[in-house]
């Protein structure tokens, strides 16, 4: 019996391997898997925008088509909402030949032939005679299609709005003027007790 036991205690302190089927790839941990800044995933849609990122800055229409899904839908930094053809349209009429985009890929999480790619980029561009810059993040949705990757939904958020060389403000703390601090009555203590 001792035999037996030590075996089965030897056994239960290994950790678990989980062999790939034929065919696939073998499956990371997640914690490696969230670590890991060049998966294949990443490196693959970084492509992509690098390809999307061309397109724009060298006002590329024929390239910026073969990105863009014809049903794409993007929300701009703004909140103004275009489609595919808009996108288009405005890159050929885009008075501004100075502006230009960078975009790179953060995370990519993969739904079979969906793809969604979040990362962050920095658009320059001029805005009454002066050079600004944008920066914030992005929310990209592919779907495969012919055995490429194009773009049907796109959204971007700023964070951060400046002028090139200009110094970020240390922001001082000010004191609040409400009378009463937030809460969440259902979570708070009350006057009445039942």
């Amino acid at each position: 019996m001792k035999p037996l036991l030590s075996a089965l205690l030897a056994v239960s302190s290994l950790s678990c391997v989980v062999l790939p089927m034929a065919g696939q790839a073998p499956a990371l941990p997640a914690a490696t898997a969230a670590a890991t800044t060049e998966s294949p995933a990443i490196r693959e849609f970084q492509k992509v925008e690098d390809t999307w990122t061309d397109a724009l800055n060298k006002r590329d229409q024929y390239a910026l088509e073969l990105v863009l899904s014809p049903l794409f839908m993007d929300v701009s930094s703004t909140g103004v909402f275009t489609t595919r053809n808009q996108q288009i349209a405005n890159l050929i009429t885009l008075d501004d030949k100075t502006a230009a985009t960078e975009q790179r890929v953060v995370a990519v999480r993969m739904l079979g032939d969906v793809a969604v790619a979040t990362g962050t980029y920095s658009y320059r561009h001029r805005v009454n005679n002066a050079d600004v810059i944008e920066k914030g993040i992005f929310t990209h949705v592919f779907e495969r299609q012919h055995g490429n990757w194009v773009c049907i939904s796109a959204e971007r958020t700023p964070v951060r709005t400046e002028a090139p060389g200009e110094k970020t403000k240390s922001k001082t703390k000010t004191k609040s003027q409400s009378e009463l601090p937030f809460h969440i009555p259902l979570f708070s203590k009350s006057d009445k007790t039942q």
